[in-house]
């Protein structure tokens, strides 16, 4: 195994994508079963939800709870779509993406292009911003005034990180373009479209079981699984190990390969959140439709210890604020502010 990944690490990322090039075909018959069995469960338990609210709300987070996770199994859906791998036609993709987006909160036109550009820029030093969680450099850190220091320490707390922000991206950000001064009227004509299916459907849910219970059954549904992404996502990035590259010294396929983790989580949560934590294949070829990406592995195994993150590690990663650009690694707070021991 040890020589495996050292092949793994010593192989050029690019010369990968000819071995991933025959995992890019989707199944539809498959496609259709994972949407069946993302979507059939997820309304059993948000019923289940509604129907336990008014006996007991304890009774009704039973089902709240897994009912989240499917929500962020259906985004996942609709992110295989956005980079076109679900379904073999545009079309298709595009239909089951944009109906996704009405549950998920998240306009899929729009995000798709975002998307694309945190792909297209990911471990990009000059090219941050795109989708990405905000993260400075020492240097840069070091140069801010103390209340810009703030700022960015209080962005970068987990209650803000994970609790606040989740909500306030999926709720109210998602509402307006990523660029809205400047991206023209498609994107704002999609956004529109997308928030008026929001309030055409839950106005109809509202009317039929009230607002109360609506906000009590669904809202912590959407906070939890937006939680849920915004980790999985950090987690994907923010690792001790990530790389993070000036232009000049940057490459897409090796940002791809060793930028992003293989968040190698146990069965059941690797199931629930769509194969998402084999991150550096998906990076490395975002047109493997995520039900493959486990084919993968199991193929190339050498592929399986490259930037591996097990759920337990992962939680060493809340506290990497920082990117060392002389150590080549994200570092925290104290190790940043360390004094440099003298040279003997």
């Amino acid at each position: 195994m040890e020589q495996s990944l050292t092949h793994a690490a010593a192989k050029p990322a690019r010369d990968w994508l000819k071995d991933l090039a025959a995992y890019r075909d989707p199944s539809h018959a498959r496609s259709a079963l994972e949407i069946a069995i993302t979507a059939v469960p997820f309304a059993l338990l948000w019923a289940a939800a509604w129907a336990c609210a008014s006996i007991s709300y304890l009774l009704a987070a039973l089902f709240i709870v897994p009912a989240a996770f499917f929500l962020v199994r259906l985004f996942l859906i609709q992110h295989d779509c956005g980079h076109g791998s679900f379904f073999a036609t545009r079309g298709a993709n595009d239909i089951v993406g944009r109906c996704l987006g009405v549950l998920t909160l998240t306009p899929f036109g729009d995000w798709k292009h975002s998307h694309a550009m945190h792909h297209a820029t990911s471990g990009n030093l000059d090219r941050r911003g795109f989708g990405d969680i905000t993260t400075l450099t020492v240097r840069e850190y070091l140069a801010r005034t103390p209340f810009r220091r703030f700022t960015y320490r209080l962005y970068r707390n987990p209650l803000v990180l994970f609790g606040i922000g989740p909500a306030y991206v999926f709720l109210l950000r998602n509402r307006v373009p990523a660029n809205m001064f400047t991206c023209g009227w498609k994107p704002w004509a999609g956004v529109m479209l997308n928030n008026l299916a929001i309030v055409a459907v839950y106005g109809t849910l509202i009317s039929l079981m009230g607002l109360e219970t609506f906000l009590l059954v669904h809202l912590p549904i959407v906070l939890l699984s937006a939680t849920i992404g915004v980790w999985l996502f950090y987690v994907q990035h923010q690792f001790e190990a990530t790389t993070w590259e000036e232009t000049p010294g940057w490459n897409v396929h090796e940002a791809a390969l060793h930028g992003s983790s293989h968040y190698d989580l146990p069965p059941l949560l690797r199931w629930l959140t769509a194969n998402i934590g084999i991150h550096h294949v998906h990076h490395l070829s975002s047109r493997i439709p995520y039900y493959r990406l486990s084919e993968v592995l199991g193929d190339h195994p050498e592929l399986a210890g490259v930037q591996r993150l097990t759920l337990w590690q992962s939680f060493a990663c809340l506290r990497l604020r920082l990117w060392d650009e002389h150590a080549k690694r994200l570092v925290t707070f104290r190790e940043a502010l360390a004094p440099v021991a003298p040279a003997n």
